[in-house]
């Protein structure tokens, strides 16, 4: 079982930036993908990015390409989320979501979250307008 721990999040205005990290531990793994997920009070979570664990290939949902940029640090087994140009629909609580099973990130997008095992807790975003 992988350990997942976010931070980062918090209170920004419109047209601010984060940076969201999410840590991992535990079992680690050298292939699969880790990504990010948010949910809104009374919507359902929705996929974010993704990015493979092996090569680093990306994949945004449409809401955030060319503002938001998935990374990762495999020596510190640490994915990040940079977010610019934050937006009040930003908000949401981000989860921090990883899954040994997916061969490229494009895949966590079609499989969806109730098919991935590992979860963080998730950390508040808020864009006040």
């Amino acid at each position: 079982q992988v350990q997942l721990v976010e931070s980062g999040g918090g209170l920004v205005q419109a047209g601010g930036s984060l940076r969201l990290s999410c840590a991992a531990s535990g079992r680690t793994f050298s292939s699969g993908a880790m990504g990010w997920f948010r949910q809104a009070p009374g919507k359902e979570r929705e996929f974010v990015a993704a990015i493979s664990w092996n090569v680093g290939s990306t994949y945004y949902a449409n809401s955030v390409k060319g503002r938001f940029t998935i990374s990762r640090d495999n020596a510190k087994n640490t994915v990040y989320l940079q977010i610019n140009s934050l937006k009040p629909e930003d908000t949401a609580v981000y989860y921090c979501a990883a899954d040994y099973r997916f061969t490229n990130a494009r895949a966590m997008f079609i499989m969806g979250p109730h098919y991935i095992t590992s979860w963080g807790q998730g950390t508040q975003v808020t864009v006040s307008s």
